[in-house]
């Protein structure tokens, strides 16, 4: 299993300081000085790169922005109040009325209500596949299709994309890319893959500690040559492609999502984000190994485990061949009913009962009961809830203290 090293020592030598303060400096102001009217021109048309009014972003933030920019490839990020204002943030910088999404298999359910509901009631309609149906993925892009969005690892279902494929239709047809890859930073890299923006849930792994609600997207540069945000579907862009060039998504988002819409980052949050993230390599490297242990030791016990790990799981060989780095924190059992699985999570002495997940503690929740209970039958089937389902993320615990109790709660 791969360990992480690689940003290991990146991320303790860059959020801390080696001259004065060690910590990273929290910048708890709403409003900054600009010294002088020329300066305060430069500052709003972007041409001096110094704060501008905190909803837009202040220096502890903006540290964070780079630290995450450089873990994915990209040539900038945005830090939001949370991981649903990160995915707003993406798509709506990018969206207008009569604009389609095609979305693609699992997802968290405030992202599919976002898309479902919230959207249409601005005229912007989603069409909703699975993660292997890439003709009919392909046949449903039209003119109006602004966006193909998939989360890394479908969140519960569990169901892994072939980013690489996806990234293909998304390319040849000329349509944005988005990937929420909340659950595994540094796991899955999708701007090497072929996406163009990715978004993430700070609250969960990268923070580590559930201190902290956040969320953050990374965006590609615009190339100098050809690039899809210069073509007659991306025409809104083109004046930040001509301003700012490689950095115009970057412009985009803040101009028309962040300035609007005011979903901005707290530096607090930032600041105990930029502290989970000295831990990250340690803390991935350990829970991708537990959750294969733990997944295979329950499954040899008879526990309906789904976690894609497990031979004779549908997606195997996609997970050997294009997860090798694990997919996450999150594993799901299936105890058939409602009545079982409340009994699980009551037996259980080291799951805690919460609707986040990546948190250094191993997480526990009945999905159909709680964050999916108002999703209709047919939804329900579409997402993989089932009565009886309980999505698992796994925590820093000893692995075997985890099969342990897992045990004898499903017993």
């Amino acid at each position: 299993m791969n360990n992480f090293e690689e940003f290991s020592t990146y991320f303790v030598q860059n959020v801390g300081s080696k001259e004065g303060a060690v910590s990273p400096a929290v910048t708890q102001s709403a409003a900054f000085g600009y010294g002088s009217p020329e300066t305060a021109e430069g500052i709003f048309d972007g041409s001096i790169k110094k704060p501008l009014y905190a909803r837009m972003g202040n220096p502890t933030n903006a540290k964070l922005e780079g630290i995450l920019a450089t873990m994915d490839g990209g040539i900038g990020a945005i830090v939001t109040s949370s991981g649903m204002a990160a995915t707003a943030l993406a798509t709506m910088s990018l969206l207008k009325s009569g604009d389609n999404i095609i979305s693609i298999g699992g997802l968290f359910g405030g992202t599919y209500s976002y898309f479902s509901e919230t959207l249409t009631r601005f005229g912007i309609t989603t069409q909703f596949f699975d993660v292997d149906e890439f003709e009919k993925i392909e046949d449903a892009i039209d003119e109006s299709t602004k966006i193909i969005f998939l989360e890394s690892v479908g969140n519960p279902n569990m169901r892994l994309p072939d980013l690489r494929t996806i990234a293909d239709i998304a390319s040849r047809n000329g349509v944005v890319l988005i990937v929420d890859n909340t659950i595994t930073p540094m796991s899955v890299s999708p701007l090497e893959l072929g996406a163009d923006i990715v978004v993430y849930s700070t609250t969960k792994i990268i923070s580590g500690n559930a201190s902290a609600l956040g969320g953050a997207a990374v965006f590609r540069a615009i190339n100098e040559g050809d690039d899809k945000f210069k073509t007659a579907r991306y025409e809104e862009v083109h004046k930040f492609i001509k301003k700012m060039g490689k950095m115009a998504l970057i412009a985009n988002a803040k101009k028309r999502a962040m300035r609007d819409f005011g979903m901005s980052a707290s530096a607090f949050s930032s600041y105990l984000t930029l502290l989970g993230l000295e831990t990250l390599p340690l803390r991935m490297d350990r829970i991708v190994s537990s959750v294969e242990k733990i997944a295979r030791a329950l499954h040899l016990k008879g526990i309906k485990v789904n976690h894609p790990s497990i031979e004779g799981h549908e997606q195997h060989a996609r997970y050997l061949a294009q997860f090798s780095k694990g997919c996450g924190t999150l594993m799901t059992i299936d105890m058939g009913t409602q009545e079982a699985a409340y009994a699980f999570l009551r037996r259980s002495k080291l799951a805690t009962i919460t609707a986040n997940i990546g948190d250094s503690r191993t997480l526990a929740l009945h999905m159909a009961s709680t964050i999916y209970s108002d999703f209709d039958e047919e939804t329900r089937k579409f997402l993989g809830i089932t009565d009886g389902l309980i999505r698992i993320s796994i925590g820093l615990e000893n692995p075997d203290d985890i099969i342990e109790d897992f045990i004898q709660a499903a017993s």
